[in-house]
């Protein structure tokens, strides 16, 4: 049986049992999923504050391959669609740990990832960032870089979609 998009999780970071999207910094990937179509299921709203003086946030997620048997093979990530508004901008960028390792942790949302994390607007999987090959129940840490225009309106409900495809044996 093929991978499928049940096959493909997204976890936070921050250890093994961290719930909170706002301590998703980095560090040992958590059991608890992304929730999928869910209200500040990564980054909080942007508040007037933010959205005045601008805003550049980090949180570290992991991909994983959960399906019980097969590699997702010349793996793609990118930004099937970017954020629905004009006054901001989601880019991502792989962890240099590679597959299956530890992301590096920062100190707060606020702090770039070190060392530096290429990030990207890739917006088709052309421009995909690779995964490579990811094999069954190996995971592969991004991060996702939420940039605030300054002088720009306070949001809520904002969102993004991320997208990974990649190929299979038989």
């Amino acid at each position: 049986m093929a991978i499928v998009s049940g096959d493909i999780d997204f976890h936070g970071s921050g250890g093994t049992g961290e719930t909170d999207p706002n301590a998703w910094l980095g560090g040992v990937r958590s059991t608890t999923q992304v929730t999928d179509n869910s209200d500040n299921n990564l980054f909080a709203d942007v508040s007037g504050a933010e959205a005045s003086a601008g805003s550049t946030k980090f949180r570290c997620i992991y991909y994983e391959n959960a399906h019980g048997s097969l590699t997702l093979q010349a793996a793609f990530l990118w930004i099937e669609t970017n954020t629905t508004s004009a006054d901001d901008t989601i880019r991502i960028g792989l962890d240099l740990v590679g597959l299956n390792g530890t992301a590096d942790t920062i100190a707060d949302e606020d702090t770039a990832p070190s060392p530096a994390v290429t990030f990207s607007t890739a917006a088709n999987k052309g421009a995909g960032l690779s995964l490579g090959n990811v094999p069954t129940l190996q995971h592969y840490a991004f991060w996702i870089e939420r940039v605030v225009d300054a002088a720009s309106s306070a949001l809520a409900a904002n969102s993004f979609v991320l997208e990974i495809e990649g190929d299979t044996n038989a």
